[in-house]
């Protein structure tokens, strides 16, 4: 999957705080849903309705959500490899939102891809594209948004 770029934004979304400090991408995935189907065969699960996932700071929250795990079970639980979620996607961390219509996490790259009306707002700053990608694998993470036009508003400074 190919897009031209006409303009690319990179921002970082690291807080003081949380400068020297990676998304722990190891940590359990909490999930809950409305409902859920299994599709061992497959490798897969089917979450709908309400669906909300919790990974360590970061909640991924969509209509739906399949979770993709590669058929290893350790521990007693299988081991989640993506999750791809459609249907008024939100990923919260600290100190940034983003919102999109669909989102591919995948834990094996420690990246989220967001698609679709994307908006990403951190403090004052809001920035819309139609593509943002989340690198949670850095110490100081940044989101990457491209495809068209990329727009939004920066806070200013309070100056004296």
């Amino acid at each position: 999957m190919r897009l031209l770029l006409s303009s690319i934004v990179v921002l970082s979304l690291a807080t003081p705080a949380l400068a020297q400090q990676r998304h722990n991408s190891e940590a359990p995935i909490d999930f809950g849903a409305d409902h859920i189907e299994l599709q061992d065969k497959a490798n897969r699960a089917i979450l709908t309705g309400n669906v909300s996932v919790k990974q360590a700071e970061m909640t991924l929250t969509s209509a739906r959500m399949t979770v993709a795990y590669t058929g290893q079970v350790v521990d007693g639980s299988p081991q989640v490899s993506r999750l791809d979620a459609a249907g008024s996607v939100v990923v919260t961390r600290p100190d940034q939102t983003a919102r999109s219509q669909y989102a591919i996490y995948d834990l094996n790259q420690r990246t989220i891809l967001m698609m679709g009306d994307v908006t990403l707002t951190q403090g004052g700053n809001v920035t819309h594209s139609q593509r943002l990608t989340l690198n949670l694998a850095e110490a100081q993470p940044h989101a990457t948004l491209s495809g068209g036009r990329v727009t939004g508003t920066f806070s200013v400074p309070k100056r004296n």
